[in-house]
């Protein structure tokens, strides 16, 4: 299991040792989006969703989950975050919302993983307020865009 961190010498599963790891300042942008039919778009842009702040309560989700990745994905470790955004792009030409979650910490382990976590949340809870419109909602492209910080150091996603 060479190279693969969450895999002891016997390929059994374990939470990775970060003991002995120094404190650093550590960042992740991860990004996404969700297709829309023309219909959904307007009434998100417009504001006239009948379940409320469709953006507003999606930031929320994307934040409150990003928070408890820990809770979601077996092996990663509970974090105390400093910092968790959730910015929406509204894409006219496309009929899609763009979704960037950028989370920070100073700590002993990266937050790709609740970043990443915090834009899916943020997409399905779109997709949730609005299904009752249109069920053929399409999410995707979900990524790490940036990490900063951390022995393995800056990361930039080619585009």
């Amino acid at each position: 299991m060479s190279g693969f961190t969450h895999f002891d010498e016997q390929g059994n599963a374990i939470m990775v040792d970060v003991t002995d790891k120094a404190v650093t300042e550590r960042t992740a942008v991860a990004s996404g989006c969700i297709r829309l039919s023309s219909q959904v778009f307007d009434i998100i842009r417009n504001g006239t969703a009948k379940k409320g702040d469709v953006l507003g309560t999606a930031r929320i989700a994307g934040i409150m989950a990003a928070k408890r990745t820990s809770d979601l994905i077996p092996l990663c470790h509970p974090l105390m975050l400093t910092k968790v955004t959730i910015d929406f792009s509204l894409e006219e030409a496309t009929n899609s919302i763009q979704c960037i979650c950028t989370v920070k910490l100073s700590g002993k382990t990266g937050v790709e993983m609740e970043a990443l976590t915090g834009v899916s949340v943020a997409l399905l809870t779109i997709y949730d307020m609005c299904k009752a419109v249109d069920r053929g909602m399409e999410l995707g492209e979900i990524h790490l865009v940036e990490k900063m910080g951390g022995k393995s150091g800056h990361f930039v996603r080619e585009k």
